[in-house]
């Protein structure tokens, strides 16, 4: 993809492909036969479905980094380097499944169906959108995408409750949302899903390990291994590669698989790294705490570029016929850019005309 030197961590911005990591990426897939026989499924169209979705989670998000450089926000919540995570489990559940994205699962909305103007209006705050220029947190119900609150966790209890009214209703729908390191100490994770294994709900919780929580370290919170804590629930865990969209995509299919058979809930952990600060008002706070050669090792798996070089290296799998060329992958990319723009040039119409009216103000408030 093009590199934007003012917006890109400068590990990506003259990045070229790391024989080893290229290797490991490959190795990956390779490992689980389950896993395996998933991706064999992928068609050509699929594969260039998640190219694109890694490029629009992206470009959704230099969108805001320009605006945030312009002046026209104070601040944006990135998820450079994790991109992956929510673009992989959102492609890989069916139709009627349910998903609530936190901040930085953005790409979970997009990849659901939900246009990104109207993920750029929730942060300018225009009335045209769900939360009527109330909240930057966004959602659209109508194609099964909760809107989260800022409180991480928030949402696995609310989840354990749509999964119950799937196992109710004996509906083969899963309910699928995301939490951090630090967020899987919290009350409501706990309650959440404890209420989930008691039950075997079909809930998958991502736990998106990307080894900081705020401005603390994994080390600093988190004794044992992230994958220890299914132990304590007596339910099933998986791990993925949170930066190879394959393997995410596979594993979510394997974790989904199992909550349809009635074998859930199903804490999947993806291991990642968050390539900046918390958002870019701390941009230098966070890369500070990290030594240099962390954030040069993580910017090597960057998870477009390793996925378009797996994507010119392998293609579909079948041969000389089914790779995929460069310029397939160029033109993939222009049409993102397209999209994204226009959605940047609708959502600043809006803000213009639709800004919300003080009167405003009280409407959809109840009291006691």
């Amino acid at each position: 993809m093009r590199r934007y030197p003012a917006f890109d961590p400068p590990e990506y911005v003259s990045w070229h492909p790391d024989p080893e990591v290229q290797r490991r990426y490959d190795a990956t897939l390779r490992k689980d036969p389950q896993r395996r026989a998933i991706l064999r499924s992928l068609s050509r169209d699929h594969l260039l479905r998640l190219y694109a979705g890694l490029l629009r989670a992206r470009l959704h998000d230099i969108a805001l980094q320009r605006w945030v450089r312009q002046g026209v926000l104070s601040k944006a919540w990135l998820g450079t380097g994790e991109e992956a995570v929510a673009v992989g489990n959102a492609q890989a559940l069916e139709a009627g499944d349910l998903v609530g994205p936190m901040i930085r699962n953005a790409g979970a909305c997009h990849e659901r169906g939900m246009p990104v103007a109207q993920m750029l209006k929730a942060y300018l705050g225009t009335r045209d959108q769900i939360t009527q220029g109330r909240d930057l947190h966004t959602g659209d119900p109508e194609r099964g995408i909760l809107p989260p609150i800022s409180f991480v966790a928030s949402l696995v209890p609310v989840f354990a409750g749509a999964a119950l009214a799937f196992q109710l209703r004996r509906q083969p729908n899963v309910a699928l949302t995301w939490v951090g390191d630090g967020a899987s100490h919290t009350a409501e994770f706990h309650e959440g899903f404890n209420l989930a294994a008691v039950n075997r709900l079909p809930l998958i919780v991502v736990l998106q390990d990307n080894q900081v929580a705020l401005g603390t370290q994994l080390k600093a919170h988190q004794r044992s291994e992230l994958e220890d804590l299914v132990s304590a629930y007596g339910a099933a865990g998986l791990s993925c590669d949170g930066n190879n969209v394959l393997d995410v995509f596979a594993a979510t299919r394997q974790a989904a698989d199992l909550c349809r058979h009635g074998r859930g809930p199903v804490i999947l952990t993806a291991h990642t790294f968050r390539m900046g600060g918390h958002a870019t008002h701390d941009e230098q706070e966070g890369r500070s705490l990290f030594a240099a050669r962390v954030f040069a090792a993580w910017g090597k798996q960057d998870p477009v570029g390793c996925f378009e070089a797996w994507l010119t290296a392998h293609g579909t799998g079948r041969g000389r016929d089914g790779k995929i060329l460069a310029s397939t992958l160029e033109a993939t990319e222009a049409e993102v850019i397209r999209e994204v723009d226009a959605a940047a040039e609708e959502a600043l119409r809006s803000r213009d005309l639709h800004s919300p009216r003080p009167e405003q103000a009280l409407g959809g408030v109840t009291a006691d």
